[in-house]
């Protein structure tokens, strides 16, 4: 009679290391800090772990920016670090106006974080 262990193993380790999508959306951010160069012209790039999944587009000469980007990322896991860098769009530099990380878990959760620049970006993420 043949063994299942081995098999009911596969799926048993399979399960705890199960993949998440998370979607990153409704990000905004309030009060960002002028330059003596004028208003910001600020996007966010988005990390999840060690990949990329992008940046907004540019929102020219505002202090509150939004954007309506959504961001997908169909190998996220829980207890991965997520990553949004904001910043300042400039010829030839573009400033670093602050980042905010936190590990994502199952559910929807909206949060703010102070950049060290000053002011805030609010954002919502789903994993499931």
């Amino acid at each position: 009679m043949a063994s299942y262990s081995p098999l009911l193993l596969l799926v048993l380790c399979t399960l705890t290391v199960a993949e998440a999508q998370l979607k990153v959306f409704n990000m905004r951010a309030s009060k960002l800090d002028s330059s003596f160069l004028g208003t910001p012209d600020a996007y966010v790039k988005v990390f999840c772990g060690s990949a990329t999944l992008g940046e907004t587009s540019v929102r020219h000469n505002t202090e509150n920016p939004w954007w309506d980007e959504d961001f997908t990322y169909i190998n996220a896991r829980e207890n991965d670090v997520m990553r949004l860098e904001v910043h300042d769009h400039d010829f030839g530099f573009d400033d670093l106006l602050g980042v905010c990380q936190r590990k994502i878990k199952r559910g929807t959760h909206e949060h703010e974080c102070f950049l060290e620049e000053g002011g805030s970006l609010h954002y919502t993420y789903t994993l499931s």
